[in-house]
């Protein structure tokens, strides 16, 4: 089992420890969306309690649930990802299996797209990416769908490899993490797809239990590999897109990361620290062993986007994994500029930026 869902099963038996805080905007109010943050909260595992938060940056106000409010029904269980792709928002379901897209502009639902195999089987989607008018989603029984943003509908599923996690993509080809997580003996391996034809062409062997995964401009791809959470130690694996040439290894804990700036961004994950490092991309020495420089305090770090247009950092604190989670915005310099809670939200994992 892999870690992140001991948490889950964890937090399931915690629930009644659960607090709330009243929001700043009533929910049964449609806000006006304008400028902000959407939060993608992913609840506790089989309570379809996954919300929506929206935090309004010129107001400075949060919509608790604003999928709910302007649908009048929430999204399910357990959402695992969230990106904004034009003028729409992807929601990536995995517990409930399907990817809700709506309007950006509204929250609206303009369309569930139900995520099950020819024999009914959920395939458990996981992970979202954009690309070309396409929206890319991988699903733990090993395929990576083909979304058209036009007509919504599912063009192709890619075969990859074992419970495929995150995605990356360098010129015209995708890396797609296979974790091997629901397997007695885990993955290694990554995925390389080739964008013009939709096809796997090869698989290049990185580190055991692949996850988060970045690429450069330069064409070199990062990857973190959690190990076996015993006797395989946790590492990073930078690689060349071009020839699957292993160009470093280091043994560290990664969970999120992200290359911006010439850099490498990432949270420790489960078994590393409660920080945000930044590393060098050559020898993957610590440029900063805390990226934030202002002494603001992260419990969990537990998702994290840069906006690359103003270098503003994003950090989802997940606290303790069952009760109300926060977001953080910093600078380009670790300074904190605001945060805000996602109350009732639990287990804050995605921000997508919405500019109007």
């Amino acid at each position: 089992m892999k870690k992140s869902n001991v948490f889950l099963l964890a937090a399931v038996i915690a629930m009644s420890a659960v607090s709330c805080k009243k929001d700043d905007v009533d929910e049964h109010e449609q806000p006006k969306i304008t400028r902000g943050l959407y939060v993608l909260n992913e609840g506790l595992f089989n309570q379809n309690n996954t919300t929506l938060t929206f935090y309004n940056t010129s107001t400075n106000t949060t919509s608790t649930d604003i999928f709910a409010t302007a649908n009048g029904s929430g999204l399910g269980d357990t959402g695992n990802d969230l990106i904004i792709y034009g003028s729409k928002i992807y929601i990536v379901m995995n517990g409930s299996s399907y990817v809700q897209v709506s309007s950006a502009a509204t929250a609206k639902s303009l369309q569930k797209i139900e995520f099950k195999n020819n024999s009914g089987a959920p395939r458990l989607p996981r992970y979202a990416l954009p690309y070309k008018n396409k929206v890319l989603v991988s699903s733990y029984d090993g395929t990576v769908a083909v979304i058209d943003t036009n007509s919504l509908q599912v063009e192709k599923f890619i075969t990859v490899g074992a419970n495929p996690e995150m995605m990356a993509i360098a010129g015209d080809k995708l890396f797609v993490s296979n974790s091997g997580g629901f397997n007695n003996v885990p993955d290694s391996t990554v995925s390389l797809v080739d964008l013009v034809t939709m096809t796997e062409t090869r698989k290049i062997v990185v580190g055991v239990n692949p996850g988060g995964i970045t690429a450069d401009e330069a064409g070199n791809v990062y990857v973190a590999c959690t190990g076996n959470y015993g006797t395989i130690k946790p590492s990073i694996v930078k690689f060349n897109s071009t020839t699957g040439a292993i160009i470093k290894k280091a043994d560290t804990t990664v969970g999120k990361i992200r290359f911006y700036d010439g850099q490498l961004f990432v949270t420790g994950g489960y078994l590393g620290s409660n920080t945000v490092r930044v590393l060098n991309t050559t020898d993957f020495k610590q440029a900063s062993e805390n990226f934030v420089t202002d002494g603001t305090v992260i419990v969990s770090p537990y998702g994290l986007t840069i906006d690359n247009s103003t270098g503003e950092v994003f950090v989802t604190d997940a606290k303790n994994y069952i009760s109300s989670g926060e977001v953080f915005c910093f600078d380009k310099t670790g300074k904190k500029k605001y945060s805000f809670s996602v109350s009732p939200g639990v287990n804050p994992n995605s921000v997508a930026i919405w500019k109007e």
